[in-house]
């Protein structure tokens, strides 16, 4: 199975409706998306661009750097030169009203000779952009989505052919449907009865059990539940921001997992009073660890989120997030992010939680975001306000 053009006009459009349900405030003629992609999706690149040139929109595309380049980058500059902020960045970020990002790696193991810490050295640096973009979201100014085009180097990496790992994003994004819009509203309606379910419900702990994990996540004040919001395509988890603080007990991700041309398999993390006492992993702990010390949030939970077998396709080990942290499969998956927390889960208006309150309420805060993802058979159990406890997931699918 080929991306045909129909089916890259049907990806296009399947990103229009995430980027329009992603974004609180409508778009209209004239605002400013940026395009950003790796060079092996040029092909959706030029669809996609096409696609908002003719709903209005004034495109601003970004080629990203081949794997040559960003290694050279990584290991040839200097301090000024990781941490150069380029003139003009900020004030085209100050003003985008859209972003799609079409993630295509040509290599996904070239910066594995590289200090980690280099590398942490530049995402704390861009930090001060995610937050100008967090802030324009917040107030309904911004909205983002984000897909996959299949290559080489991830099929590789999967241990699929090229069309087999073509197959499982076709078929996760609904592109073999006539109509893959029709599709994705109804997911989103299905979830959002979900996340109503899940909202009313008065949590005080969620207890994860495995046959690996044994953890206490504690959702925390004025949270709620979101997701299959159309920022990721695909999507089909439902997460939660939670208080970093009442993070308790072991996690396993027995999904192996890359970043930043890194492989790390097997990690195993050991939570008490919020934070990271012990991490393990059977392949790429030295990494693991440094990443935990990138910065004072990088030890804590900023995610915590499960995934419905019923809407994921995706039965395949795919080498990429995207799609782990959206695994379908047998049992679906759990997985938890550490770093960063997303402030669209506050339950009041995002636009009003101060960086005071964030901390009060126990939103984490870091320039690190890593998602770990566990696909064994579980249970969630909620702990209610009372003590009554309520089976709210098992067997891959909510108990709604």
């Amino acid at each position: 199975m080929k991306f045909t053009r129909k089916k890259l006009e049907k990806y296009a459009d399947v990103l229009w409706w995430g980027l329009t349900t992603a974004r609180k405030g409508r778009f209209k003629k004239g605002d400013i998306v940026l395009l950003r992609f790796d060079l092996p999706a040029l092909p959706l690149a030029e669809v996609v661009q096409e696609k908002l040139l003719g709903l209005g929109m004034n495109v601003v595309t970004r080629a990203l750097m081949n794997p040559t380049m960003e290694h050279n980058f990584y290991k040839l500059s200097n301090t000024s030169q990781l941490t150069f902020k380029v003139p003009g960045e900020k004030e085209l970020y100050q003003a985008l009203n859209g972003g799609i990002y079409l993630y295509a790696p040509a290599s996904l193991r070239h910066l594995k000779d590289v200090d980690p810490k280099r590398i942490g050295k530049v995402a704390v640096a861009k930090k001060y952009l995610r937050d100008i973009l967090n802030k324009r979201e917040e107030k309904g100014l911004f909205g983002w989505t984000l897909c996959m085009y299949p290559t080489e180097a991830l099929a590789k990496e999967a241990s699929l052919s090229l069309e087999e790992y073509s197959v499982q994003v076709i078929k996760a994004c609904y592109l073999d449907k006539r109509e893959p819009v029709d599709q994705w509203n109804s997911i989103y309606k299905e979830a959002t009865a979900i996340k109503k379910w899940l909202n009313a419900l008065p949590i005080q702990d969620l207890h994860v059990e495995s046959d690996n994990v044994d953890l206490k996540i504690t959702p925390g004040q004025q949270r709620k539940w979101v997701g299959i919001s159309g920022h990721n395509i695909p999507s089909f988890e439902l997460f939660i921001s939670p208080d970093w603080r009442g993070t308790q007990g072991v996690y396993y991700a027995n999904q192996p997992s890359y970043r930043t041309g890194n492989y790390v398999e097997g990690v195993k993390l050991l939570f008490k009073d919020g934070r990271v006492t012990r991490a393990y992993a059977d392949k790429g702990q030295e990494f693991l660890i440094k990443q935990i010390r990138m910065d004072k949030g990088a030890s804590r939970v900023g995610e915590f989120s499960l995934t419905d077998k019923r809407f994921s396709r995706i039965n395949k080990f795919m080498a990429n997030t995207l799609y782990d942290e959206n695994y379908g499969g047998r049992y679906g998956n759990c997985h938890l992010a550490l770093g960063a927390s997303y402030s669209d889960t506050y339950a009041g208006d995002p636009s009003r939680l101060t960086q005071k309150k964030k901390e009060r309420l126990g939103f984490n805060d870091s320039a690190l975001h890593w998602d770990l993802v566990n696909t064994e058979k579980k249970t969630i159990t909620a702990i209610l306000k009372g003590g009554k406890r309520v089976l709210i997931y098992e067997n891959g699918k909510f108990k709604y």
